[in-house]
C-alpha cells in the first residue's frame, strides 16, 4: 500500500450561531501517527469528520490537498469510539460488511488473516455478543484494516475498553497500522505521547469569533509504541496535561528534546 499525506488549510465549522474554528491549517505527513487532543466541546470530532468527509454542518470549509493530488473520498477508513458491530451478523460478516454493500466479492483469507493477526483466530463464525468489550474493539480494527485504505481517522477508538485492553491495543494498532497516515482523536495524554509522531492540540483562540487554533507539539521518538517506563514519557504526560488545562503554557520540551 502507497502512504499518502495530507494537508489542510482554511478548515472552518459554524454551528448554531457559534465558530467551533477557523482558519485551521494542519500537515500529516504520510504514514505517520497524528493525535488530536482537546478539551470536551473544543471541536476535535467535527474536525475529524470534516477530514473525512461526513455530514457537516451547512457552514463549514476546508482546502484538502492529498500529495498525489487525486480526491480522498474513498481512501479513507473509519474507526469509532463503539466497535458498532451488527448484532444480527457473525464476526466475518461483520468484517466483510463493506464489501457486501458495495457487492463486491469477499476476500475471505484476508479477513481470516486479519482476524489472526488481531488474536481471534477461530472467532469468524462467532455473534458479536458472545465477544467481550475488547474482543469486538479488536474485530473493529480487523474491519477498518481489510478496508485497505491508505488514511485511518480514529474516533477515541480505545476508550471504551479497561485500562490493560487499551495497552494490549496499543501494540495491536501501532503494528497494523503501521505505513497508514492515521489521524486519532483522544482525551488520553499518555496514550496520545505513546502513539504519535505529532501531536495537535486544539485550544480557545483568545480573538474573540474565532473559537478554537490549533498547536502542533512533537511526538516522543521512536519505538512505537513507547515504552510505559521511559523516563521522558512521564515528563512529557505531565507538561501535556498542564498545557490542556492552561492552553497558555509553554511548549512541551520533553517532547521536543526526545524528538531532536
Amino acid at each position: 500500500m502507497v502512504s499518502l499525506g495530507l494537508t489542510l488549510n482554511n478548515a472552518r465549522i459554524d454551528y448554531a450561531g457559534h465558530t467551533l474554528f477557523r482558519d485551521l491549517t494542519a500537515r500529516l505527513d504520510a504514514g505517520s501517527w497524528t493525535a488530536l487532543l482537546g478539551r470536551s466541546g473544543c471541536g476535535k470530532s467535527s474536525l475529524l469528520r470534516l477530514l473525512a468527509g461526513l455530514e457537516m454542518p451547512d457552514r463549514h470549509q476546508l482546502e484538502l490537498h492529498t500529495d498525489d493530488g487525486r480526491p480522498l473520498v474513498g481512501r479513507i477508513a473509519w474507526m469509532a469510539q463503539q466497535d458498532l458491530l451488527l448484532p444480527w451478523r457473525r464476526v466475518l460478516d461483520n468484517l466483510c460488511l463493506g464489501d457486501d454493500l458495495h457487492r463486491r466479492p469477499r476476500n475471505v483469507a484476508r479477513a481470516r488473516e486479519l482476524l489472526s493477526a488481531v488474536g481471534l483466530e477461530g472467532r469468524e463464525h462467532s455473534w458479536p455478543d458472545a465477544l467481550s468489550g475488547g474482543q469486538r474493539q479488536r474485530v473493529a480494527l480487523a474491519r477498518t484494516l481489510y478496508q485497505e485504505a491508505p488514511v485511518v481517522m480514529m474516533d477515541e477508538p480505545f476508550s471504551a475498553v479497561d485500562a490493560i485492553t487499551r495497552l494490549e491495543l496499543h501494540d495491536l494498532a501501532s503494528r497494523l497500522l503501521d505505513g497508514r497516515t492515521v489521524l486519532m482523536v483522544t482525551h488520553d495524554p499518555l496514550e496520545a505521547l505513546r502513539l504519535a509522531d505529532q501531536l495537535l492540540v486544539l485550544r480557545p483562540d483568545a480573538r474573540e469569533g474565532y473559537g478554537a487554533v490549533l498547536d502542533r507539539l512533537p511526538g516522543l521518538s521512536p519505538p512505537r509504541p513507547v515504552p510505559l517506563d521511559t523516563p521522558a514519557l512521564q515528563q512529557a504526560q505531565a507538561e501535556l496535561i498542564a498545557r490542556l488545562r492552561d492552553p497558555n503554557e509553554a511548549f512541551i520540551p520533553a517532547a521536543a528534546e526526545v524528538n531532536a
